[in-house]
């Protein structure tokens, strides 16, 4: 919740208070440079115990409530039929409004399931913009996706409140051009991963459907972050200004033809689900969760998990947990801009966003700008942060780089994890970064698996300059930080 100081300062206050404490280390900037080294330049490849900040990702690394874990000593571990189904089954009709509910492990087990029953080879995805595992599974099935962003969405330096929209002109195009029959649905995530966690309107939302239920296309909605755009929705459009996150949440959710979500996010568990009110999208689906995941009563997750995401549904749509992570953002990309550094605006959902080719203007797209930032900020803070950029997409089928259209560091918040004074720790190293920039060079791979190469993929610097910034930092800092 957003607090007014007696001095004018706005600043996000947590309505929790920490009872369970998990230790982390500062190890010094030699042995920080020596793990990134043997992780080869990659930041996935990092062990935890070299690392100060996570935020690498949301995904899993949240904190659970009291009552999520509470949840779990009840768990009946029943193979089928299991009472914990039953209580998730009852939670997402009341919450979500979906009469059919199918449990999987995580997020990209329910892509692996929408591209093994609704994509074809030569069939035609669109979606407002991309995630790296959904395009990837829908490819591998033959299908060609495509991005209908708006023009506003690559703007990193923008104040439009909703990048995350999808062009409606853009979509009437693509109906045109490829025919109905040959698009199996059409997908919108929230918030808008790869664009810097950027929400779309609840107006825009309410379009894509008008017009894809007029052509007979189904609308998927990937609602890993459902919460937060709920919440973006909620304090950027006036017409949301006086719905609870719970009433926005069940609106989207009445245009939505099937649901998909990692609940690693929003609902703070490790676990997915797929919901419909399709007995036939639900059949089919169905078929498929055996051989794939599991019983419809696990789905591949612990019934324990089951049983967390319950609780986690319930309280995502209460606003003092929606706004815990979207409102720490705002602060950390607040500071950042008033420090002078090229964060992505306005801030969005899940992280804290830098624009790499502003940040490093000398580094070209080939030689990899994200991902030398990430490595940068590793060695300069501790602090573990994710490439969304040229890395994170495949070579085309001729061996050439497919460049990205943005290239961005994306600096996690985990939910209810970490506190303003590890902003304030992140913002002052990210500062002195942004000072000493023209020590970063570029990378190269020497080892690169043909898909998804950003989670196993090696790189080496071109040229020594990994130690050449630690040598600067430690000049001002010492050898001990």
């Amino acid at each position: 919740m957003k607090i007014t100081l007696s001095n004018g300062t706005v600043v996000p206050v947590e309505m929790h208070k920490i009872r369970i404490v998990q230790k982390i280390n500062l190890v010094p900037a030699q042995e920080r440079l020596a793990a990134l080294t043997e992780a080869g330049y990659n930041t996935f490849l990092l062990r935890t115990k070299h690392i100060f900040l996570d935020m690498l990702t949301d995904s899993g690394t949240n904190a659970m409530s009291d009552n999520q874990l509470a949840a779990m000593m009840i768990a009946d571990d029943a193979y089928a039929g299991s009472e914990s189904f039953y209580r998730l089954e009852e939670t997402v009709k009341e919450v979500l409004g979906f009469n059919y509910s199918i449990p999987v492990h995580q997020g990209r087990a329910a892509e692996h399931l929408l591209a093994k029953v609704f994509v074809k080879p030569g069939d035609n995805v669109l979606m407002n913009y991309h995630f790296t595992t959904t395009k990837a599974h829908f490819e591998i099935a033959g299908g060609h996706v495509h991005e209908l962003f708006t023009d506003e969405a690559m703007n990193t330096e923008s104040q439009h409140p909703f990048r995350g929209n999808l062009d409606l002109e853009k979509f009437k195009a693509c109906i045109k051009k490829f025919g109905a029959d040959k698009i199996p649905f059409v997908r919108m995530e929230a918030t808008t991963n790869l664009v810097g966690g950027q929400p779309f309107s609840m107006s825009n939302l309410r379009e894509v459907k008008k017009l894809a239920a007029k052509h007979g296309i189904p609308l998927v909605f990937d609602g890993s972050l459902i919460s937060e755009n709920a919440y973006f929705m909620k304090t950027r459009d006036p017409s949301c200004a006086k719905l609870s996150i719970a009433e926005i949440v069940k609106e989207m959710m009445k245009l939505t033809d099937i649901l998909y979500l990692s609940a690693r996010k929003s609902a703070c568990v490790r676990g997915g689900l797929m919901a419909t009110n399709s007995k036939e999208y639900y059949d089919r689906i169905l078929a498929w969760l055996p051989l794939y995941e599991g019983f419809s009563t696990y789905g591949g997750m612990s019934v324990k998990e089951l049983e967390a995401m319950t609780v986690g549904l319930r309280e995502m749509t209460e606003f003092d947990v929606a706004c815990s992570s979207p409102e720490l953002i705002e602060y950390f990309v607040t500071r950042l801009v008033a420090e002078g550094l090229p964060a992505v605006t306005p801030a969005g959902g899940l992280a804290g966003h830098l624009d790499a080719k502003r940040f490093l203007p000398h580094i070209p797209q080939a030689q990899y700008p994200a991902g030398a930032l990430t490595t940068a900020i590793f060695l300069t803070s501790g602090i573990r942060s994710m490439e969304r950029g040229t890395i994170s997409m495949d070579r085309d089928a001729q061996g050439n780089d497919v460049l990205a259209d943005l290239e961005l560091a994306r600096l996690a918040v985990p939910r209810r994890a970490y506190t303003m004074s590890h902003i304030e720790y992140a913002v002052d190293r990210l500062g002195w970064l942004y000072k000493h920039r023209d020590l970063v060079g570029g990378l190269k791979f020497i080892e690169e698996p043909k898909v998804l190469r950003f989670f196993f993929g090696k790189l080496q610097p071109l040229g020594n300059w990994g130690a050449k910034l630690v040598k600067a930092f430690e000049k001002d800092f010492g050898k001990t930080c």
